[in-house]
């Protein structure tokens, strides 16, 4: 059963503009279904998945145009990057808006070929899995997350209630469409087979795996450590490689989308600053998994409670911006004194501050840290949180329910 996704509007305005449009993502976060979704009639859907096709596409890409003219959407575009030039050439020569849809679930040679071959005729836009309004089918039409008066009051007024157990329910479930609208009910063996899946088609390839079972090690290893500071010298000793292997493989990591590194926010008056980025998986049920969650109960009440939350707070913000076709400055505030603020969102020049806690019940020392961005350009805040309701904690900074966002 289809379920509406944020980015429709979006993708359609900006076809509207760009003669070419990517979508990436890793594999089945519904890029496909939602572009099959929106083709309207007379554009011609066709994928590289089909080895005649991607044989053709390769050997011949201006025969394989003539016989899939535009409009068309391109599935998995990766593997055939060839026909990247002659997009080009019929693109500079048809000047005509929304001629090309494109995906691809492999982005690390690929990403490099779209940006060299197609560099100002193309859009790029990320898809990840089902948000929480996605997912409850609650309303869409929001701008992207910012913790403003104006947004809190929105956002509380078209979200469902959500309970302590509810939350955690999604986030050991995790958000791809299989899993929470489609025939996956196995949740064990649908992410067996997933990461199987992505060690076979997206990693196998590169050189720089060439030993899968230290990856999956590896891998495991960052699952355990989302929402934390990333040490790479602690990855790779848990994973057994050298620190340059980690590095790349963290990379691959990235790449694909699966992880996200939240950077620290600096500025040349905040010297003191820790330079580490975060580490942040970007399914909360593949991390669940990874680290052996059996059930959402058990998950809520183990040692990872609090960071998988975060993680699952992080993630849903990252999404409000993303399939809005927005790229958000975001950052994470810490010193070497320890004071920390587990999320900074700037816009139009000032830092909106956010925390994230497991906790029903609001408390006085949630915002004991917000006062060192007081010699800054701050904005309103909040502290998202487990509440059932928005909650007024200052002026400018509220609590606000986690399954609101």
């Amino acid at each position: 059963m289809y379920r509406p996704r944020s980015i429709e509007q979006p993708w359609l305005h900006a076809s509207r503009q760009f003669p070419v449009l990517l979508l990436t993502g890793p594999r089945q976060v519904g890029k496909t279904t939602l572009l099959q979704r929106l083709c309207a009639t007379g554009r011609k859907y066709v994928t590289l998945d089909d080895l005649a096709l991607r044989s053709l596409a390769n050997q011949d890409p201006a025969l394989f145009l003539e016989r899939f003219a535009p409009p068309v959407l391109i599935d998995e575009i990766q593997y055939a990057p060839g026909l990247l030039s002659q997009i080009k050439l019929l693109v500079d020569a048809r000047r005509k808006p929304g001629e090309f849809w494109l995906t691809g679930s492999q982005q690390f040679q690929m990403m490099q070929g779209v940006s060299e071959t197609l560099a100002g005729r193309v859009g790029i836009v990320h898809l990840l899995g089902f948000s929480g309004r996605e997912r409850h089918r609650q309303e869409l039409n929001l701008p992207p997350f910012v913790p403003t008066k104006t947004q809190i009051t929105q956002r509380e007024n078209t979200a469902a209630k959500t309970t302590l157990a509810g939350i955690y329910q999604d986030i050991w479930r995790g958000s791809f469409p299989a899993l929470v609208a489609g025939p996956a009910r196995d949740h064990d063996l649908f992410y067996a087979s997933y990461l199987q899946t992505y060690l076979e088609r997206d990693v196998r390839d590169l050189a720089q795996v060439g030993n899968q079972t230290g990856f999956v090690r590896f891998v495991r290893a960052c699952a355990a450590r989302t929402g934390q500071m990333l040490n790479l010298s602690d990855l790779a000793r848990d994973a057994d490689v050298a620190v340059n292997t980690a590095k790349t493989w963290l990379s691959v990591l990235q790449a694909s989308l699966q992880v996200f590194l939240l950077p620290p926010f600096h500025t040349n008056v905040t010297k003191r600053l820790v330079k580490a980025p975060k580490l942040y998986f970007l399914d909360t049920g593949l991390c669940a998994y990874l680290t052996e969650w059996s059930s959402p109960k058990t998950l809520e009440a183990g040692a990872m409670a609090g960071a998988i939350l975060e993680t699952y707070v992080v993630t849903e913000i990252l999404k409000s911006w993303w399939h809005r076709m927005k790229t958000p400055q975001v950052y994470y505030y810490r010193d070497k004194d320890g004071k920390e603020i587990d999320l900074l969102v700037r816009q139009d020049d000032k830092l909106h501050p956010i925390e994230i806690k497991k906790s029903a019940t609001p408390a006085g020392d949630w915002l004991k840290n917000f006062a060192v961005l007081d010699r800054l350009a701050t904005g309103s805040g909040a502290v998202v949180c487990l509440s059932q309701r928005v909650v007024p904690l200052t002026r400018n900074v509220w609590a606000f329910p986690a399954g609101a966002i």
